[in-house]
């Protein structure tokens, strides 16, 4: 097979003259139109310190590619800031920004009939966007992280984003000073670079390394040091020899690949956005993946790794102390990593292991010795009842009983919880209810970050809990669940709860429970009418009426 073996399609013949006359104006040459066309996907942005670092990692991978001997092609896709639209409309925008991601790179590669494309992205969506985008159409195909910020510093301790999240609610209570309050603000965030605790971006980055889709150190690489440009231009070259040898995402996309990527999000205490994400990119890939799956694997792999959001270190310490190969080597040795399973370079997992030692580097501890984890399970669980039949999700790491029953305080917004935590009206043994923000509800399944850490910062993580059909960030810690399926505007039962019903939380048994009879669930449920459209026109109008739920990846092309 020619190396251009799709962009021969608008290179050769007569024919394609025309063709050819406008790819001379944007540099090619005669000896040019026999090399494969690769697509470099970049999102690029000065939205937010995730992106803003990715243009020059972009001309990196354009020279890698030139110099295996390919012809790169550039071209843009979206972002949008989670941490800045956070607690906003916008935030509704953020999980229907991945399927834009994925749609976006897949018009441009097969409109232009690439024979490749290497994405690099940075801010949450841009990960599993670009893998879904990879995954439908399986041409040879790398994915480059932006790389991780690094910590902000104030007063001898590491700070996040998260950082000022939860100095909110601190505030809020009374707990932290005008001053205060405003060293963090501009502290938290000292540069370019995705969110730097193991929040989403780090989650999925380092989890597209363990699949095998990205070069193995480079997802926990920082986004300004210059070993971040000098991967990215590997990665160039790694792809055009990948083109070359004909691999593709499929092969390498596999269900093992997948349970590998799992067994790392559970060992470093991943976001529970990765379980929403990889039902995507399974489908995409037409890969069998249930949500159940996550459950089984969490049950056999412990938490190695002590990251924030509920930990103490940051991703840059995690890529000191071995980075992701040092987890993967530990869970291989351990039996619990397909070592046979190819990665992009073409060698498979235990060969791209074997000069990684057995054992972390006793001198750190982010990595802890596989004999004492974290956690002897991992913390990601799905949790079931009658309130969630389909499923829900729940991050039980740095929650010390994760099981509570209490009272229901019910908000069908964001915001009205928000405003009810920080004027203290929530008490311990509360549970809130946060509905209608499901993937059809909202429509786009906000993040709860500002509620979340504003508990936190009020010092409520274990005496409260919080259930909602909206989703989390991967800087959301304690008795939280998310994800709830059905979501209430569809009629799943979370739409049926009344304030003060009792509701229980065990993540012991797995269990999501409305203690209300089924007879009164029944009159309750001829009662409840489905609430009419947020949004009539445009984007989420759309997504709205071709999303699924959550408990399928919350994907928009699932028709069958």
């Amino acid at each position: 097979m020619a190396d251009n073996w799709r962009s021969r399609i608008i290179t050769e013949g007569i024919q394609r003259t025309p063709n050819r006359a406008m790819l001379r104006a944007v540099g090619f040459g005669d000896e040019d139109f026999s090399k494969p066309i690769v697509g470099v996907a970049s999102a690029h942005s000065t939205i937010t310190p995730c992106n803003m670092g990715i243009a020059p990692l972009a001309s990196r991978a354009e020279a890698g590619i030139r110099a295996a001997g390919g012809m790169p092609q550039l071209f843009g896709t979206i972002t949008v800031s989670d941490g800045i639209s956070m607690g906003t409309e916008g935030m509704k925008y953020s999980l229907v920004s991945r399927d834009v991601i994925a749609d976006s790179i897949e018009t441009a590669c097969n409109a232009q009939s690439m024979d490749g494309v290497l994405a690099i992205g940075g801010c949450d969506k841009n990960m599993p966007g670009a893998m879904i985008a990879m995954a439908r159409m399986n041409i040879p195909a790398i994915f480059v992280y932006g790389g991780t910020i690094k910590p902000g510093q104030w007063q001898g301790n590491d700070l996040t984003v998260v950082s000022a999240f939860e100095a909110v609610g601190q505030y809020s209570a009374g707990k932290m000073s005008d001053a205060t309050l405003h060293a963090i603000e501009h502290h938290a965030c000292p540069g370019a670079g995705s969110c730097g605790g193991m929040f989403t971006a780090n989650t999925m980055s380092s989890a597209f390394e363990a699949m095998g889709m990205s070069l193995m150190y480079s997802s926990t690489m920082s986004a300004e040091d210059a070993e971040k440009a000098d991967s990215t231009e590997l990665a160039g070259k790694v792809l055009v020899e990948a083109i070359r040898q004909n691999l593709r995402p499929r092969d390498i996309i596999t269900r093992q690949s997948i349970e590998n990527a799992l067994s790392v999000i559970m060992a470093v205490g991943g976001s529970t956005n990765a379980v929403l994400h990889f039902l995507a990119i399974a489908h995409s890939a037409e890969v069998p993946l249930t949500i159940d799956d996550f459950e089984t694997i969490r049950q056999r792999v412990p938490v190695l790794c002590d990251l924030k959001p509920s930990g103490k270190y940051v991703t840059a310490d995690l890529h000191r102390a071995g980075g992701i190969p040092q987890v993967m080597k530990m869970l291989l040795n351990h039996g619990l990593l397909h070592g046979d399973c190819i990665t992009i370079t073409g060698e498979t997992i235990a060969e791209r292991l074997r000069h990684v030692p057995d054992t972390p580097d006793p001198h750190q501890d982010v990595i802890r010795p596989f004999e004492t984890p974290l956690y002897s399970t991992g913390h990601l669980t799905i949790l079931k009842g009658n309130l969630a039949t389909e499923g829900a999700v729940a991050k039980i790491s740095g929650v010390k009983n994760p099981k509570i029953t209490g009272p229901a305080r019910v908000f069908d917004s964001e915001e009205a919880c928000l405003d009810a935590i920080l004027a203290n009206t929530i008490n311990p043994g509360d549970i809130i209810v946060i509905r209608y923000e499901g993937p059809v509800g909202g429509p786009g399944m906000r993040e709860m970050l500002a509620p979340t850490s504003a508990i936190i910062g009020a010092g409520l993580g274990d005496s409260v809990g919080l259930i909602t059909d909206g989703r989390f960030s991967g800087g959301t810690y304690g008795m939280v669940v998310g994800h709830v399926a059905p979501e209430a505007a569809v009629g799943g039962t979370i739409a049926l709860v009344e304030e003060g019903d009792s509701i229980t939380i065990d993540a012991h048994q797995r269990l999501l429970q409305l203690n209300v009879s089924e007879a009164e669930l029944a009159k309750r449920r001829s009662a409840w009418h489905p609430p009419a459209p947020r949004y009539t026109r445009g984007v989420l109008a759309k997504y709205a009426k071709l999303v699924s739920s959550s408990s399928l990846g919350a994907v928009t092309d699932r028709f069958t």
